[in-house]
C-alpha cells in the first residue's frame, strides 16, 4: 500500500469516524437534553431513532447511485447534508424558545446524510484497493475508526455538553466539513465501469441484484442476520451498562463516559488486529467470525450470574472482542463477494441490517430489562448462539479460498 493509498485510506476512515459521533455521543448526555427541553423519555429518544429510521430507508438507494454514478458523488453531498441537519439541531437548541421540533427535523436531514456517507465507504475501499490484502486491512482500519468513534462519543460527549448542553450538534458540521475536504481532495475517484458509463435501467439493475441473491443468497442473509445481531447486543448491552453506572454506582459525567468506552476500546483492537491478521484467507475469517460469536455468547451467559460491576464490565469487554473480531471479516466477505458494478447496493443492504440493529438493541434492552437484567443477557446471548449458528453453517469456504461469487463459498 503506497503513501498516496495510506492518505486515501485515512481520509475515507474519517467518514465512519464523525457518522458514528453524530450519533453516538448524544446517547450519554440524553437526560440533560430531556431535562433542558422538558419533554419525556420517549421525546428525547426519538432524536435517536429518527435519525437511524429514516437512514435505514435511504442506504440501499444510496448505494444504488453509488454503483450508477460514483462513490465520491453520493458522499460529498451526504456529507454537506450531515452537517446541515446537525447545524439546524444546534441552531434551534441555541435561538428557538421551543426548540423540540425543530431539533428532530434537523436530526431527520442529518439521517438522510448518514445514509449516503459511511455506507459507501465499504464498497468505496473495495474500489480503491486491488490486493485482497489491502482491501482486508482497509476495511479493518474502516472498522477500527467506525469503533473508535463508539469509544470517543461518550466520552467527547459528556465533555461538550459539560460546557454547553448543545454544543454536541454544532460539532457535526465542523467534523462533517473536515471530512469533505478530505475526501475531496486526497480521494481519487476510481475509473468507471462499463456499467457506470453505460447504465443500465433501474429495472434491469434490480434484476441483477434478484440474481446475486438467488446465486448468492445463503452467505448473503448470514452476513446480514450476523451483522444484524452484532450490533444489537452492543448497543443493548451499553444501553443497559449507562443506565447501571448512572443508577446503581452514581457515576455521571466523563467519568461515566469513560467507563462506558471500555468495552468499546476492545472492540476497537479487536477490530484492528484482525483486519491485519486475516488477508485473504477466507476459511480464515468463517473460523474467526465463528469464535468471536462464540465468546460473545460465553461472555454474555455468565453476565447473566454476575453480580459485581466491574466483573460485568470485564465480561462486556470480553463480548467486545469477540464483535470486533467479527466484523472486519464480515465486512470484508461481502465486500470482496460482490462484482464491483452491484457492491454498493448490497454493502448498504448489510448497512441498513446493521442500522437495525443499532435501533432495536436499546429498547430490546430497556424492556427485557425491567423483568430481570439475567433475563436480558440470556436472551440476548441466545441470539448470538443463533448468530454463531449462521455462521457455521450457513458460511462455508472451500479449500481454493477464491472470493464468494468466483467459488469460495459454496
Amino acid at each position: 500500500m503506497g503513501n498516496s493509498n495510506k492518505k486515501e485510506l485515512l481520509s475515507i476512515a474519517s467518514i465512519p469516524l464523525i457518522m458514528t459521533l453524530g450519533n453516538s455521543m448524544l446517547i450519554p448526555v440524553l437526560p440533560a437534553i430531556r431535562s433542558k427541553l422538558s419533554v419525556t423519555s420517549l421525546q428525547v429518544s426519538l432524536l435517536i431513532t429518527v435519525y437511524s429510521a429514516i437512514a435505514i430507508l435511504l442506504i440501499p438507494i444510496a448505494g444504488y447511485l453509488s454503483d450508477r454514478f460514483g462513490r465520491k458523488i453520493v458522499i460529498i453531498p451526504s456529507l454537506i447534508i450531515t452537517g446541515i441537519g446537525g447545524l439546524l439541531s444546534g441552531l434551534a437548541a441555541w435561538w428557538v424558545d421551543q426548540p423540540y421540533i425543530m431539533m428532530l427535523l434537523g436530526r431527520f436531514i442529518q439521517g438522510i446524510g448518514a445514509a449516503g456517507a459511511f455506507p459507501i465507504v465499504i464498497p468505496l475501499v473495495g474500489d480503491i484497493f486491488k490486493k485482497e490484502s489491502d482491501v482486508s486491512s482497509g476495511l479493518g482500519l474502516v472498522e477500527t475508526a467506525n469503533t473508535f468513534g463508539k469509544v470517543l462519543s461518550p466520552i467527547l460527549g459528556s465533555a461538550l455538553a459539560m460546557a454547553i448542553w448543545f454544543l454536541p450538534f454544532l460539532f457535526i458540521p465542523l467534523l462533517c466539513l473536515i471530512s469533505m475536504l478530505l475526501v475531496l481532495f486526497l480521494v481519487k475517484p476510481p475509473a468507471k465501469s462499463t456499467e457506470q458509463a453505460n447504465p443500465v435501467s433501474f429495472a434491469g439493475y434490480l434484476s441483477n441484484i434478484k440474481t446475486i441473491f438467488k446465486n448468492n443468497g445463503r452467505w448473503l442473509y448470514a452476513i446480514f442476520a450476523i451483522g444484524c445481531v452484532c450490533m444489537l447486543v452492543i448497543f443493548g448491552v451499553l444501553t443497559y451498562l449507562s443506565d447501571l453506572l448512572e443508577d446503581k454506582v452514581h457515576v455521571v459525567g466523563v467519568i461515566k463516559g469513560c467507563l462506558l468506552a471500555i468495552p468499546l476500546a476492545a472492540l476497537c483492537l479487536a477490530s484492528f488486529a484482525t483486519g491485519k491478521l486475516i488477508g485473504r484467507n477466507q476459511r480464515l475469517m468463517k473460523w474467526i467470525i465463528f469464535a468471536g460469536l462464540i465468546l460473545l455468547t460465553g461472555s454474555l451467559l455468565v453476565c447473566g450470574w454476575a453480580t459485581s460491576t466491574y466483573v460485568l464490565m470485564t465480561l462486556i469487554s470480553l463480548a467486545g472482542i469477540g464483535i470486533g473480531a467479527a466484523l472486519p471479516c464480515l465486512d470484508v466477505m461481502i465486500t470482496e463477494g460482490i462484482e464491483k458494478e452491484q457492491r454498493g447496493t448490497i454493502t448498504s443492504i448489510y448497512s441498513s441490517m446493521r442500522f437495525i440493529g443499532v435501533a432495536i438493541g436499546p429498547p430490546l434492552a430497556s424492556i427485557l430489562v425491567k423483568s430481570s437484567p439475567s433475563l436480558m443477557f440470556f436472551i440476548i446471548a441466545g441470539l448470538s448462539v443463533v448468530a454463531s449458528a449462521i455462521a457455521l453453517f450457513a458460511i462455508r469456504p472451500k479449500k481454493d479460498e477464491k472470493l464468494p461469487l468466483k467459488g469460495a463459498l459454496a
